[in-house]
């Protein structure tokens, strides 16, 4: 399978099968395709259905096999990026909720449950995505991506939303923000989120919620 990314800040990630080739994706998510490459609505199970459901993706999954040679595309829902990344038993990945577009090879998605006050108070929610296996796995980002590779013991704080996804080596937790002027008055909330190392992480630029807060607030509202 060859694959490109095309279309900028609207992405939309063009996979080239062979015959036999199989990708799965979300619901929904498929945007054109070359005749005799067939679809199967597959849900795995209650346990993964409910946990798909959980995490931002739809209950259902499709799977794409290419009776021959032939062309598909998945489009990102909103404006942003797709990236590609490799997943080997050794290297999972963690990942935001609704991250999933698409995933060639054998990717196992599945909930990952954050413990403790990163769960709580870190602005990811308690239940991730966790990406294993071994294959590819396409990620939509909110925005444009930034990466840093962090040392053991080495820490990042992010704002409420900006976490796209990180390797499984990464743990995450919640720090409350010092100083009661700059709860009050920082516009940062209370909390934010640290990742601390090994490991790589993704960073987005434009969170959907921050997008859909700015916008909300420019909307007009009825005075009743």
């Amino acid at each position: 399978m060859q694959y490109e990314i095309l279309g900028g800040n609207l992405p939309v990630v063009v996979c080239r099968l062979n015959a036999g080739d199989e990708m799965m994706c979300e619901g929904g998510s498929m945007s054109w395709m070359d005749d005799g490459i067939t679809m199967k609505t597959e849900g795995g199970g209650i346990g993964k259905m409910f946990g798909r459901m959980f995490t931002g993706e739809k209950m259902f999954q499709n799977r794409y096999v290419a009776q021959r040679p032939g062309e598909i595309a998945f489009a990102s829902s909103f404006p942003g990026s797709i990236r590609a990344v490799e997943v080997t038993p050794n290297k999972p990945i963690i990942a935001q909720k609704g991250a999933f577009l698409a995933s060639y090879g054998n990717v196992e998605v599945s909930v990952h449950f954050q413990k403790g006050r990163g769960g709580f108070f870190g602005g990811e929610g308690f239940l991730m995505q966790r990406f294993s296996g071994q294959g590819l796995v396409f990620l939509e980002i909110d925005g444009a991506i930034v990466e840093y590779d962090l040392l053991p013991g080495q820490k990042k704080i992010i704002d409420t939303g900006y976490l796209a996804a990180m390797d499984a080596t990464c743990s995450l937790t919640a720090e409350t923000v010092k100083g009661v002027k700059n709860v009050l008055f920082g516009g940062e909330g209370l909390f934010n989120t640290v990742v601390t190392g090994p490991g790589h992480i993704m960073l987005q630029t434009m969170p959907i919620s921050n997008t859909a807060a700015a916008l909300y607030s420019r909307m007009p509202h009825s005075s009743n």
